[in-house]
């Protein structure tokens, strides 16, 4: 076995578990890893906390001298879902506690699943726009609600994309997919009477839904997170009322304007 660097090998699961974090893992998920990661190279003293915001690591190789212990802490800034990266870096730990992988060799890898490229935004508009689509078929549209949700998720898509890439907060950003999606969808319901309002928003704003926040919110409580589940609870919960914010702004005006109609 390869001669072990305690401060590289906590260097190297503090990022194996940063990108996790980053792209959308859980944080019981997240602690498991980096206990292996430490463990598989007969570190007797591992303990890890996360949280969705930062990542707390110690280690000791001699479990008894507090001198020898080292622990770190990684401040998350910011996250994203990408869950192909959070299944590489799963793929990854397996093959490192199995196998006799030198620290080095298991940077590379993960600076290699750090710097993968997230789908095309053609594709993911395109992907979304028809996942949008179905969905209004699902909650009761017709096949003219199933095209104006499409064409409005996809502007979403895009316009959500945008705005994160200028550093907006994530309440001013969802706000806007809401505007969009209730703009676009009046205006399609002038365009062909046969399509609603209602089902085209339900069917446009679900590319914005917080799906995998309520998810993650739900298994850390379950795990015993608690911190973290109310924390990723909150965050779902400002998305949702940041998209019912846009979209009842959008509405409300529109009622006003029209004297209580929306067609």
């Amino acid at each position: 076995m390869h001669q072990v660097n305690q401060k590289k090998l906590l260097v190297m699961a503090l990022y194996a578990g940063e990108i996790m974090l980053k792209n959308g893992a859980e944080t019981y998920r997240v602690e498991d890893t980096i206990i292996r990661l430490c463990k598989s190279r007969k570190f007797p003293f591992v303990e890890a906390y996360a949280t969705p915001t930062g990542i707390f690591i110690s280690v000791d190789n001699d479990g008894e001298d507090l001198n020898e212990m080292i622990t770190y802490v990684k401040r998350i800034q910011s996250r994203s879902i990408n869950l192909n990266k959070v299944a590489e870096v799963n793929s990854f730990s397996r093959k490192f506690v199995d196998e006799d992988m030198s620290l080095e060799e298991a940077m590379a890898q993960l600076k290699a699943i750090d710097q993968l490229l997230p789908y095309p935004l053609p594709m993911e508009a395109f992907f979304g726009g028809i996942a949008s689509g179905f969905f209004t078929l699902l909650f009761g549209g017709n096949h003219f609600d199933l095209v104006g949700a499409l064409i409005t998720s996809i502007f979403i898509t895009v316009s959500v994309n945008k705005f994160s890439k200028l550093g907006l907060n994530s309440f001013l950003t969802y706000t806007t997919g809401g505007f969009i999606a209730a703009l676009s969808a009046i205006i399609f319901s002038y365009l062909h009477p046969l399509i609603h309002v209602d089902k085209v928003i339900i069917g446009a704003i679900m590319v914005m839904v917080p799906g995998v926040a309520i998810t993650n919110a739900v298994r850390d409580s379950i795990s015993g997170d608690l911190v973290s589940g109310l924390s990723r609870g909150a965050e779902a919960l400002l998305i949702a009322t940041s998209i019912a914010f846009g979209v009842g702004f959008v509405l409300k005006t529109w009622i006003y304007l029209t004297g209580g109609r929306l067609i």
